[in-house]
């Protein structure tokens, strides 16, 4: 049997003839995609209030001839079209904003402002680029809808919400995506790039982003007064401590071909200069890209948090207490090797070999992995569409100054660019998924 990269091989050339033509009719249809995307950006929603993104991203399926399924784990959208025998590939695309207020300057830029869980007054906006995977999301859809005489197989678009807390998938996955709906035999997904110029595309195959825990350590001490130390156990020096010993965690215990972050992102204790606290609360971030590596680094804060106190003489029954959100905890997103080779060739066919570079992992985490990790190992690959205007990068490249990154406030994407990119190479992906050999 044929590897799936050698079968993608046997459509080169037939793909090279049609890349021409799905270039001229994405161009038809950009200035009405364009339109799409600035009503997304203009109108985000926070995540798990995805109430009327749904809803139009659901017109826009019904629209062109899907089966359309609404709120499914939340507001998300699942669209199923089946054309004749063949497998099935699902394009998926995420649909929440971020608590920022927009500060690009742009005539379309968000003045959105709604109370958040805490009832505070937040901007919201589309600030990891979602509008541009949902309007590229829906080019795809029209394209291959306007092409269903060159593939058999069922199309299943996912629109799927509540990425950026890590919950969207997994209630997706828990509501029977893959059972109610369609197994599908591949999975797509795409993600603008703050680092990669508009036109061009990364890919990474093997990990490509990683595991993500958010922890919170309460660490417990016995307060008193700030001018006689000696009669308390200070939380905040037992604090200090363990964020110092954390640091060897990743440097002294976790093997060094494994990669591992932990950062201590907040610290609050005390409430007065001379009053000795009785507790403190750490928050942290742990990333990692192996299973192993995650569960070592939850049993070594477990183990030095409770050494630490134990050391400065709390009993223990207050050692510090390590809480891992196990409800936000998202897996590390493997690219399937075979897959995402696929990919890369079909990509590279469509837009030219020189606009697709391979990408390195990183240490950024995307729910998109849950996808991959059910019981079926189904083969999963995203890809990086680059989205900043091409020449701010160059400019940007030749005098060493940092671009706006994603969850800036400032970032801008050259979304015509960057939307003609994502529909292409999403497309012409799929058309040699639906028929390989």
């Amino acid at each position: 049997m044929k590897t799936l990269l050698t079968s993608m091989a046997f459509l080169c050339c037939a793909h090279q003839a049609v890349a021409s033509n799905l270039e001229s009719t994405i161009s038809q249809s950009l200035p009405k995609l364009e339109a799409l995307y600035l009503h997304l950006h203009q109108n985000p929603e926070l995540s798990m209030q995805e109430k009327q993104t749904g809803a139009r991203l659901a017109d826009e399926l019904t629209a062109l001839g899907f089966e359309v399924t609404e709120r499914v784990g939340g507001y998300g959208v699942v669209g199923l079209m089946k054309n004749g025998d063949g497998p099935t590939v699902m394009i998926r695309a995420d649909t929440d904003g971020l608590p920022i207020i927009e500060q690009t300057g742009k005539p379309y830029a968000s003045k959105i402002r709604v109370k958040d869980a805490n009832n505070n007054l937040v901007g919201v906006m589309h600030g990891c680029g979602h509008d541009i995977h949902m309007t590229s999301f829906i080019g795809a859809a029209e394209q291959l809808v306007k092409r269903k005489q060159q593939w058999q197989g069922t199309l299943m678009m996912v629109a799927q919400p509540a990425e950026e807390v890590g919950a969207g998938a997994k209630a997706m996955l828990k509501e029977g995506l893959f059972s109610k709906f369609a197994k599908p035999d591949h999975v797509l997904g795409l993600h603008v790039s703050a680092s990669l110029p508009a036109g061009k595309v990364a890919i990474s195959p093997g990990y490509a982003l990683a595991n993500v825990d958010s922890v919170d350590i309460t660490v417990k001490g016995q307060g008193g007064h700030g001018a006689y130390p000696h009669t308390t156990i200070d939380p905040i020096v037992l604090a200090s401590r363990i964020v110092l010993g954390i640091q060897t965690i990743t440097s002294r215990e976790v093997s060094p071909l494994k990669p591992s972050v932990i950062t201590v992102g907040s610290i609050h204790g005390g409430s007065k200069h001379n009053i000795i606290s009785n507790e403190v609360k750490l928050q942290l971030t742990l990333r990692s890209y192996d299973r192993e590596v995650r569960d070592q680094q939850i049993a070594a804060l477990k183990r030095l948090t409770k050494g630490v106190a134990l050391s400065a003489g709390l009993p223990p029954e207050q050692a510090p207490v390590v809480h891992v959100h196990e409800s936000e905890s998202i897996p590390s997103t493997y690219n399937a090797p075979a897959l995402a080779n696929a990919v890369t060739a079909s990509i590279k066919n469509e837009l030219g070999a020189e606009n697709v570079v391979k990408a390195e992992p990183v240490m950024a985490g995307e729910d998109f992995g849950l996808y991959g990790r059910t019981d079926d190992n189904i083969p999963i690959t995203i890809f990086w569409l680059g989205g900043v205007e091409p020449q701010a990068y160059a400019d940007a490249q030749k005098q060493g100054t940092s671009l706006p990154s994603l969850h800036s406030s400032k970032f801008a994407p050259d979304y015509p660019l960057a939307l003609k990119t994502g529909v292409r190479a999403m497309t012409a992906s799929a058309l040699d998924l639906f028929n390989q050999k």
